[in-house]
């Protein structure tokens, strides 16, 4: 009689063993549910975040035409506050060329190793792409954020994303948004003005 009570004891402990661990269970599955996703962060707080972005880099390719003829190229963008390095590598070498942007300086180093600066270095970008990106809006643009030292006319989407811009004579159009770190930005950025047309489709995005 006593080793069949002892066993009833113990057939009753894991029971109620059973019972608290399933309970628990059931609190932990509560406390790991997915939630909802957090609404977008309003435009007016993103904006300011992008603009002051002052480093980042980007690998893809770029391709420009001018209406006539066209170029595209393997593209690297490093940008560090107001200077950016970018390096274009087309097949064969052909059409390659480093570029290094400033403030106030353009610095533009052929395939052959040519170093042209200023106003030649401009006529070299040109000659190559096509015409000459306005550069300093554009470290914005691919962020999806407009150049804050410009009137913009913005159309945001309905994530809070910049979708098309006007700005200094450019139409501005980003697509393909991926979260990278805490920012969303563009994988596909075109910007036209007239006939002139540049289009950068982002591979890597680094912060």
């Amino acid at each position: 009689m006593f080793q069949l009570v002892q066993v009833g004891n113990a057939c009753r402990r894991r029971v109620r063993d059973a019972a608290w661990l399933l309970l628990l269970l059931c609190a932990g599955c509560a406390t790991t549910r997915p939630q909802a996703p957090a609404a977008a962060q309003p435009w007016e707080q993103r904006l300011p975040a992008l603009q002051a972005i002052s480093a980042f880099e980007l690998e893809g390719r770029v391709a420009a035409s001018d209406g006539k003829q066209g170029f595209s190229a393997g593209l690297r963008w490093r940008q560090r506050d107001g200077q950016a390095t970018i390096d274009l590598s087309a097949p064969m070498g052909f059409g390659a060329a480093h570029i290094e942007q400033g403030t106030d300086a353009l610095t533009v180093t052929t395939s052959q190793g040519v170093t042209l600066t200023q106003a030649a270095a401009s006529e070299q970008l040109a000659a190559t792409l096509g015409f000459e990106p306005p550069f300093g809006s554009l470290r914005y643009w691919v962020l999806g954020a407009s150049d804050p030292a410009l009137a913009a006319q913005e159309s945001i989407d309905d994530q809070q994303r910049l979708s098309h811009l006007e700005q200094d004579g450019w139409k501005v159009d980003c697509a393909d948004y991926a979260l990278i770190g805490q920012q969303w930005l563009p994988r596909r950025v075109t910007v036209t003005r007239q006939v002139l047309r540049l289009t950068l489709v982002v591979h890597t995005w680094r912060l």
